[in-house]
């Protein structure tokens, strides 16, 4: 098996079977308050594939109710291409087939829909039982993909994304739906070519666009179709809110990738800033990436500042999300101190630049951990949900652990009947 095949191996190794399980054991206690869905999303082969990010999506989800954990479902999201493994890319009229999809990214809720993600199609609709409604298009209004990484914003309830991967310009195009989904902003934004734009950022006036030297390239024998450009360069794109038609402010940057956005908000002096994490390069030619890394861009009338916020590498940047596009202060990060040391969940204080962190114990491998409130402060008490892999037991584990207190031993773990591959992204999703 070769390097480029980790992910059909170890704790990223597909799963075979559906399951559910009822009544599931937990270690400690669920808060009463936790009643909803944990659904998170991630590629689950059924056959070799050459890249983790093509594997066919499978959510896993817990059902948590009153202090109890009622069940654990894992469940293929039933795409075209995964009732039609030999489902083209494009039609024959050369436009892009965009049911085509492994729906293997993330996991959002809007309007009331339930929506499985991948940045080169369209949605696709599931339950909260996991099963899968169809392809989602806005009621035919997009015809474009659709980001992995939407943004909703607290005040407005709206739904803000963009679609990007058209051969021919414009490459990449902003959309906003409003609160009960209906799509009601197109505009077309102007790059100068196919770049791999996995994620944005929103504030509550702007929208801010990554355009970063990560290019497609058909020949790329690397299982995508992209590759690191010492040429490109790298911008930023600053489009207003209250007028998206008016265009997008770019503004240069050293050469980096970002794949997730912590957050981002404005100033009251007329500042952006944005934090993310930041790679030096990504998919470059016989020079592989380092682990990513907390940075803070400050966006200015001409110009950004880019500082460092921590050199320790880590990744799946979440927030409170009632805070998206606010300023948020507490932002929480999955890493490690060092490629071979434990594991970690970072809770950042962003204004005071510090970090505490709950380390887990050898072996047990954390995803991203998403934040539950338990009032109605933002910013304020709450749980942070991660799965985690357990590498003595071959087994897996819903953890909960206390927000304020990341240090502390877990509140709950649930225990789960089998292993959940690493994967990607997911959301809690409350009841009522």
């Amino acid at each position: 098996m070769s390097t480029t095949d980790f992910h059909l191996s170890g704790h990223y190794a597909p799963v075979h079977d559906e399951l559910t399980a009822s009544d599931l054991p937990v270690t400690g206690a669920l808060p009463p308050e936790l009643t909803g869905w944990y659904l998170r999303n991630g590629p689950n082969p059924r056959h070799d594939n050459a890249h983790w990010f093509t594997g066919d999506g499978m959510v896993h989800g817990v059902r948590l109710e009153n202090g109890r954990a009622a069940w654990y479902r894992n469940r293929w999201v039933r795409t075209e291409r995964f009732d039609r493994p030999d489902s083209v890319l494009y039609n024959a009229d050369g436009t892009r087939n965009l049911r085509s999809s492994v729906a293997n990214t993330h996991v959002v809720n809007h309007a009331g829909r339930t929506l499985a993600l991948v940045e080169s199609a369209l949605p696709y609709e599931i339950t909260t039982d996991l099963d899968t409604v169809g392809v989602y298009d806005f009621g035919g209004r997009l015809v474009d993909s659709m980001t992995a990484h939407p943004k909703i914003c607290p005040e407005t309830g709206e739904l803000h994304f963009f679609g990007y991967g058209s051969i021919t310009a414009p490459h990449v195009s902003y959309y906003r739906a409003d609160a009960s989904g209906e799509l009601v902003v197109q505009q077309p934004i102007d790059v100068p070519g196919l770049t791999m734009m996995h994620d944005f950022a929103l504030t509550r006036q702007h929208v801010v666009f990554f355009d970063l030297p990560v290019v497609f390239d058909h020949t790329s024998d690397g299982g995508l179709p992209y590759r690191w450009s010492d040429t490109y360069g790298a911008r930023l794109g600053v489009l207003r809110r209250d007028d998206p038609a008016a265009g997008v402010r770019w503004l240069p940057i050293d050469p980096c990738y970002v794949f997730h956005t912590l957050n981002a908000h404005d100033t009251a002096d007329g500042r952006i800033v944005v934090h993310v994490v930041r790679y030096e390069h990504m998919f470059r030619t016989g020079s592989p990436a380092l682990g990513g890394t907390l940075w803070r861009w400050t966006i200015g009338a001409d110009s950004v500042a880019e500082d460092l916020l921590d050199d320790r590498p880590g990744e799946f940047p979440r927030i409170d999300d009632r805070l998206a596009g606010l300023d948020a202060r507490f932002g929480h990060v999955t890493g490690s101190h060092d490629p071979d040391g434990p594991m970690t969940l970072r809770r950042y204080d962003l204004p005071a630049a510090t970090a505490r962190e709950h380390t887990f114990a050898p072996g047990q491998i954390p995803g991203e951990a998403v934040f539950v409130p338990a009032d109605d402060r933002p910013d304020g008490a709450g749980w942070l949900l991660t799965y985690v892999y357990d590498s003595a037991e071959d087994r897996s584990a819903l953890v909960v652990l206390d927000a304020e207190d990341v240090e502390a031993k877990p509140v709950a773990t649930v225990h789960l009947p089998g292993r959940v591959p690493a994967g990607f992204h997911g959301n809690w999703l409350p009841e009522g």
